[in-house]
C-alpha cells in the first residue's frame, strides 16, 4: 500500500465492521510484518540493548506512509482516522512489533494536533514522514486526566520524569511544564536512562531535565488529555491483536499436538476453555472497534475509551496466560514467542491507566459513582 492509498472516512452512524479499505490496509501491514518481523528476530532483539527495529519502522513510516495516518494532508499526512490507525495497531499487536508506532504516530501526534503554531506544524510534518520520532513525556502508566509536570525556572526546564515509553529512540520530547504549557525538547538535550521493563519490546526510560530550554507549543492540559485518551483507546486494538494471535496460535497448536493418539484440542475440557476465550476476544473486538470509531467521529469518545480499556487488559492477559499454559513445556521456553505476548499483555494492562481506573472513570462519566 502506498502513501497515497485512499482511506475510509467517518460516517454519521457507528459502524464497527471493517471497510474494504481497512481490510486492504490490514493485509498490507500483515504481509510486511510476516516478511520483516519474525518471532525469532523479535526475541533476538529483545536480548540486546537496542530492541527497536529501525528498519521496520522506516518501512512502515516512509515506505507505507503509516506514521502520518492521523496527520491532516495539508501537513504531509494521510488525513485518515483512528479506525485506520486501529487496524495498524491490531497487526502490530499480533506481531509484538518493536516499533514506536503507538507512542509517536498516535500519542505524540495527537498531542501536537491539540496545539497550534508553526512549531507544531513543522513537528507534525516531521512525525508524519517518519524521519522524526516523537514521544509525550508522560509515564506510560498515566491514565487520561492526570500527569506530572517538570519545573520551569527562568525559562528553563528542570526535573525528572519516569516510565517514558520508547524514549531511547525518540528525537523530540513533548514535555508538560509547571507553566501549564507543552514544550518541545530535543532528545539530545536531556539525559535518558533506561529502566528495567517487563516488556522488552517497548522499553521504558527515565528522562532528566537539567536547565533545558524548550519550545512552547500550547496548553498542556487539553493536549495531554487528548493524547492519552487516543493512546488508551487505540491501545485496545493492540491488545485485541495480541489476544487474537495467542488464541489462533493456541488452537493451531492443539490441533497438531497429540496425546493418546488423538489431537489434544479434541479434549472437551480444553474445548470449553478455548470457547470461553473466543467469546472474550469477540467482546474485546467490539469494544476496541467502538473506541476507534468513537475517536474517529469525536462522539462519546471518553465513554467508549473507558469501556474498551476496562475490558481489554483482562482479556489480553487471560489469552496470553492460556496460550502459555496450553502450549505445555514448549510454551515455557525462551525460544517460543508466547512469553513476548504475555509480557506485552501484562505491561499493557497498566498502560494509560489500569482497567480499574477506567471503570472508575466510566462510573463518573455515566453518573454511577459509588455512594
Amino acid at each position: 500500500m502506498s502513501a497515497s492509498s485512499p482511506m475510509s472516512t467517518t460516517s454519521a452512524e457507528p459502524d464497527l465492521l471493517y471497510s474494504e479499505e481497512e481490510e486492504a490496509l490490514r493485509a498490507a501491514v500483515r504481509d510486511l510484518l510476516t516478511d520483516h518481523c519474525a518471532p525469532a528476530d523479535v526475541i533476538a532483539r529483545a536480548e540486546t540493548d537496542a530492541p527497536h527495529d529501525r528498519a521496520l519502522w522506516k518501512t512502515l513510516a516512509d515506505g507505507m506512509g503509516l506514521a502520518g495516518l492521523l496527520v491532516p494532508e495539508e501537513h504531509g499526512g494521510q488525513g485518515a482516522t483512528h479506525r485506520e490507525a486501529a487496524v495498524v495497531l491490531e497487526e502490530l499487536g499480533r506481531a509484538v512489533a518493536p516499533v514506536p508506532y503507538l507512542t509517536s504516530a498516535v500519542v505524540a501526534t495527537e498531542a501536537l494536533l491539540a496545539c497550534a503554531g508553526d512549531d507544531c506544524t513543522g513537528l507534525l510534518s516531521s512525525l508524519a514522514s517518519g524521519r522524526t520520532i516523537g514521544a509525550l513525556a508522560v509515564g506510560l502508566h498515566t491514565a487520561p486526566g492526570a500527569f506530572r509536570s517538570v519545573r520551569l525556572e527562568s525559562g528553563l526546564l528542570h526535573g525528572e520524569l519516569t516510565g517514558i515509553a520508547d524514549a531511547a529512540v525518540t528525537d523530540v520530547l513533548l514535555v508538560p511544564a509547571e507553566d501549564g504549557a507543552l514544550h518541545a525538547v530535543d532528545a539530545d538535550d536531556v539525559t535518558i536512562t533506561p529502566q528495567v521493563s517487563l516488556d522488552l519490546t517497548r522499553p521504558l526510560a527515565t528522562v532528566s531535565f537539567d536547565a533545558v530550554r524548550g519550545r512552547r507549543l500550547g496548553d498542556a492540559g487539553p493536549a495531554v488529555h487528548r493524547a492519552l485518551r487516543a493512546g488508551a483507546g487505540l491501545l485496545a486494538s493492540e491488545q485485541l491483536g495480541l489476544a487474537d494471535w495467542t488464541l489462533t496460535e493456541t488452537v493451531r497448536y492443539l490441533k497438531e499436538r497429540t496425546q493418546f493418539n488423538r489431537p489434544v484440542g479434541g479434549f472437551q475440557a480444553l474445548k470449553h476453555r478455548l470457547a470461553q476465550l473466543w467469546l472474550e476476544v469477540a467482546g474485546l473486538r467490539a469494544a476496541a472497534r467502538s473506541a476507534a470509531d468513537a475517536l474517529a467521529r469525536e462522539e462519546d469518545a471518553d465513554v467508549a475509551v473507558a469501556v474498551a480499556q476496562a475490558h481489554a487488559a483482562p482479556v489480553a492477559v487471560h489469552a496470553a496466560e492460556e496460550a502459555l499454559q496450553l502450549h505445555g513445556g514448549i510454551g515455557m521456553t525462551w525460544e517460543h514467542p508466547v512469553h513476548l505476548y504475555l509480557k506485552r499483555a501484562k505491561a499493557d494492562s497498566i498502560a494509560y491507566g489500569t482497567a480499574g481506573a477506567h471503570r472508575e472513570a466510566l462510573a463518573r462519566l455515566v453518573g454511577l459513582e459509588a455512594p
